[in-house]
């Protein structure tokens, strides 16, 4: 088959603004998760989940790595550890729902391709903070290990859960719009 990526300036254009979007609710909602503060929920991953649905894995991943470096750097968030675990987070559901659902885009699928990338993102970050954390935070392995049940599993089935409710109720409502004169076309 073809692999074939036609980036026109509706679709540049579209992108863009689910990046801003995603930067706007990145800076204005942000809830601190009781069990750990420092764990703090934002639904900025919706655009970048809607991104995956409408325009396939590659435009979420680009989408999610300009989110990250503008949270990581300019916004004051964490730096590299920062830019990292949100980067690896989102960039595996981008990638996952993207894949499954551009297969076969029906409802039931973009349901599966959901919980399939909350579950694999979640079980990914748990390794990732038991690597990163203790390197970049220099945390003891031992209390990253005390806080998988308490707090970065139920984190992130949380964050990435919600947020995947929240892409699941909205991505066809605006999904016309985002199909409309678009030339952005990637055939697997």
């Amino acid at each position: 088959m073809n692999k074939e990526n036609k980036f026109g300036a509706a679709a540049i254009a579209k992108l863009a603004m689910m990046t801003a979007i995603s930067v706007v609710l990145l800076m204005i909602i942000r809830i601190p998760f009781p069990p750990a503060p420092f764990l703090v929920y934002d639904p900025a991953d919706v655009p970048i989940y809607i991104t995956a649905f409408a325009f396939g894995p590659a435009a979420g991943l680009i989408v999610t790595l300009i989110v990250c470096l503008i949270q990581a750097f300019m916004l004051g968030g964490d730096g590299l550890y920062g830019f990292l675990m949100h980067f690896v987070a989102t960039g595996l559901v981008a990638v996952v729902i993207g894949m499954m659902y551009n297969r076969n885009k029906t409802r039931k699928t973009a349901i599966i391709a959901l919980v399939t990338a909350v579950i694999v993102a979640t079980a990914v970050m748990c390794i990732m903070n038991l690597i990163v954390t203790p390197l970049y935070m220099g945390a003891p392995r031992e209390a990253v290990v005390a806080m998988l049940p308490t707090a970065i599993i139920p984190f992130n089935l949380l964050k990435a859960g919600l947020n995947a409710v929240l892409t699941l109720i909205l991505y066809k409502r605006i999904s016309g719009f985002l199909h409309s004169g678009t030339s952005v076309k990637a055939t697997a």
